[in-house]
Order: C-alpha cells, then sequence, then structure tokens
C-alpha cells in the first residue's frame, strides 16, 4: 500500500536542487537550529542566531537573508523527513485502515517534540503557517484516498470520506496547540493516536 500517485505533494520550501547544494556545515547549523527555535524564535535576531549555533553571521545569511526564511527551511526539512518516513511505513500488503493507523501514527511525530513557544512563535510568520497548512492538506488527501479504498472493499461503511479524514489528519495539529495540549491528561502525540484508534475501531465495526 504506497501512498496513492493521485495526491499531488506539497510543493517543497527548498527544491531538490537547492537541497543538494546544501554544504555539510550548513546542514549542520540547520539541525542546531532546528533545536534551537523549538525553545522560541520570535525574539532572536539574526546576530543571537549565529552566536548561539557557533556560527558566522555569513554562514547564516548565505543559507537565507532572514530569520522567517531559516526557520522555513527548518521547518520544510522536519515536516519532509517526517512525510518520508511515513511513506516507508507503508507496504503492499496493508489493509486501508492498518495503513492509515501507520501513516497517521508516523505523521504524529511531528507534534511530539513541539513545545508552547514553538507552536506559538509559529503562527507568528504567516509563510510558515501556509507551509504547515500544505502538508496538512497532503495528510488529508492521503488518509481519504485510504477511506476510499477501505469503503471500496467493504472493510467500512460508505461514509463521508472526505468529512473523517479531515477530522482525522487535523488531529495532531490541534492537540499541539498551546491552549489544547495543557488540557490533555496526555502527550499530543499520544492524544492523536488514541483518537485515530477509537475513530477506525468504531469505523471497522
Amino acid at each position: 500500500m504506497s501512498v496513492p500517485v493521485a495526491v499531488e505533494r506539497p510543493r517543497p520550501f527548498l527544491d531538490r536542487e537547492r537541497r543538494a547544494q546544501l554544504t555539510q556545515r550548513q546542514r549542520e547549523v540547520l539541525e542546531l537550529l532546528d533545536a534551537m527555535f523549538r525553545e522560541g524564535f520570535a525574539d532572536l535576531t539574526m546576530a543571537e542566531i549565529a552566536a548561539r549555533a557557533g556560527c558566522s553571521l555569513r554562514t547564516l545569511y548565505a543559507l537565507a537573508p532572514s530569520r522567517d526564511e531559516l526557520v522555513l527551511m527548518v521547518v520544510d526539512r522536519q515536516l519532509w523527513r517526517i512525510g518520508g518516513d511515513a511513506q516507508r511505513i507503508l507496504r503492499e500488503d496493508m489493509a486501508p485502515l492498518d495503513a492509515i493507523r501507520a501513516y497517521l501514527r508516523a505523521a504524529h511525530v511531528a507534534v511530539s517534540r513541539a513545545t508552547d513557544a514553538w507552536s506559538r512563535d509559529l503562527t507568528t510568520v504567516p509563510a510558515v503557517r501556509q507551509l504547515v497548512d500544505s502538508h496538512n492538506e497532503y495528510l488529508v488527501d492521503v488518509t481519504r484516498v485510504l477511506l476510499d479504498s477501505a469503503v471500496g472493499r467493504g472493510d467500512i461503511a460508505d461514509i463521508d470520506t472526505a468529512a473523517v479524514a479531515r477530522v482525522l489528519a487535523g488531529l495532531g495539529r490541534g492537540f499541539a496547540a498551546p491552549e489544547v495540549s495543557r488540557t490533555l491528561r496526555s502527550s499530543p502525540q499520544q492524544t492523536a493516536d488514541e483518537v485515530v484508534e477509537i475513530v477506525l475501531k468504531g469505523l471497522a465495526s
């Protein structure tokens, strides 16, 4: 069960050619920024980022012309890495509901490392919101196609797969919101996994 080719993938912020041009040092800096930005970045200047990352301003500006574009690069690399891992989990012999379960569980890794500061500051960068939206729409589309397959096989009733897919694919993101996550009894990732399981069992029954 591979990700359906009919589902259009989100456009990456860094295309393949630009990713290939990154030097080893630039990749190392991006990894450092990934960890740094999780503690919040809205108040950081490029000079402060360079100092904390132990690199020169020249190195940063060679990567991106602004802090917000650095954030975009970090988020883009993270989402594509997680998306690739999620796709590799899917196997040809998987039943559609098992594929949805495995796929969304892998995708929920994206919220496992979210902090309140990270989630809050991401909302201050419109381009990041658009990037995250595009990846979430991809999750919705893949989930819908797999639900359609489950309906076609008779595994579940003929439901509104577009509506259910949007609910399932939005769980991780919804639970990771700071105002929501602090009300949960467990982590956003675990909560999302548990609710997906409840919904899928309900559909199968």
